[in-house]
């Protein structure tokens, strides 16, 4: 939080207050001329509830609700994602937020609507990892990304295609993020006032009308505007301060993916293992917070399917299509988790839940889990059985 507060200072000591105002305006000007131009296909914020999507949509807000009622003519959706396993403090802020814009767009007769997408139950964290087996994600093996984020977020999106014969993806995507995102935002000629083709999806556009804000043009503004669905922006603050870090965006493409688990604090799942170390939620334990208990028990939870996920002892030397995989140095690919250590995960898991007191595991991600367990039997018991008829084919032939 130091560093926010010198960033807003430092702006305000050389003048940089107009240069605010004049992108501020700039962004305005190309979210109104973009919704009043073309077709009226549908509008769809990215709100993941951290900052640079809070002034996304507070933006586009004041946009539309300054326009005449006659011209409001593009429904637009802010939809937020919820992997089921995300940060408490930020999927409870996620969720009041949208409520409170659901309930604020419905009285000021806005055409805004929220949406939430979630991964499907076959796909969730627990579900891959405890019910296949797979490994705690890395930067090499990252697919928790396409499974909890992309695929449910890009199914609302095709819905809206088909429904309307387009859509347009407005995201809070800045150049200054990093120099991964400038180089990203540059080879797409990423602009502030123009539609780019979605990477993936026909008939969707993306907008990103902040993307030339700095990050310190991003807090001047939220700190000094109310949002206009009611409250303040102070638990936002207080997020940040508390754990020193920025949201993990709604992940909409792969070139999105390298902001999910990078180095720098962000805010995302409490799960995650691409990081190797979670700074916000431990940013969260320090800041002495009245759940920090429940922090710590998550944070040491995490640490251990790192443990686990490094011990090649816990995980079976065939992959899960029954194939040995060598690298080129000659070592072997090691397949999921055995199923000991799976049930010895959801053992834990569940012990945790019953010390934290709230759900971490939903019953229907269980019977998924049971399902492929009861599965990967039948496949063991046929290999096995091939095995043996393959050995005593193997046998008649020899002694023949």
């Amino acid at each position: 939080m130091t560093a926010l507060v010198s960033s807003v200072q430092s702006a305000r000591a050389r003048g940089g207050v107009a240069s605010v105002v004049n992108r501020l305006g700039a962004a305005k000007r190309a979210i109104r001329d973009q919704y009043l131009a073309g077709e009226a296909h549908p509008w769809v914020v990215a709100y993941s509830g951290g900052k640079d999507s809070t002034l996304l949509l507070q933006l586009t807000w004041e946009v539309i609700a300054e326009l005449p009622a006659t011209e409001r003519c593009r429904r637009v959706y802010v939809v937020g994602n919820d992997t089921l396993v995300e940060s408490p403090l930020v999927i409870g802020h996620l969720r009041t937020t949208l409520g409170e814009i659901g309930v604020a767009a419905a009285a000021a007769d806005l055409p805004i609507e929220v949406r939430i997408t979630k991964p499907h139950v076959d796909q969730t964290f627990w579900v891959n990892v405890i019910g296949r087996g797979y490994i705690p994600p890395t930067r090499n093996f990252r697919w928790c990304t396409d499974r909890m984020k992309i695929h449910p977020t890009n199914g609302l999106l095709s819905n809206l295609i088909r429904a309307h014969g387009g859509a347009v993806l407005l995201v809070g995507t800045r150049r200054s993020e990093s120099d991964n995102r400038r180089r990203t935002m540059d080879r797409r000629g990423v602009a502030a006032g123009k539609l780019n083709e979605h990477s993936t999806l026909d008939h969707c556009w993306m907008f990103a009308p902040l993307a030339d804000f700095e990050d310190q043009d991003v807090w001047l503004v939220l700190m000094q505007r109310r949002p206009p669905w009611g409250g303040t922006h102070r638990n936002l603050i207080t997020l940040y301060r508390n754990a020193g870090g920025g949201e993990c965006p709604l992940v909409l493409t792969k070139d999105d993916a390298p902001s999910c688990g990078t180095s720098s604090p962000r805010f995302g799942c409490w799960t995650c293992t691409v990081v190797k170390k979670d700074r916000s939620l431990r940013g969260l334990i320090a800041s002495g917070h009245a759940e920090a208990d429940v922090f710590t028990r998550l944070f040491e939870f995490r640490e251990w399917l790192v443990e686990l996920r490094e011990n090649d002892g816990n995980r079976e030397s065939v992959r899960r299509d029954g194939n040995v995989r060598f690298r080129a140095d000659g070592s072997q690919v090691m397949g999921p988790f055995t199923l000991g250590v799976r049930k010895q995960i959801l053992d834990e898991l569940r012990a945790l839940q019953d010390d934290v007191s709230r759900q971490l595991i939903s019953p229907a991600e269980e019977e998924v889990i049971e399902d492929i367990w009861r599965r990967d039997l039948v496949r063991e018991e046929c290999r096995s059985a091939l095995r043996v008829a393959v050995g005593l084919v193997a046998e008649e032939t020899a002694a023949g």
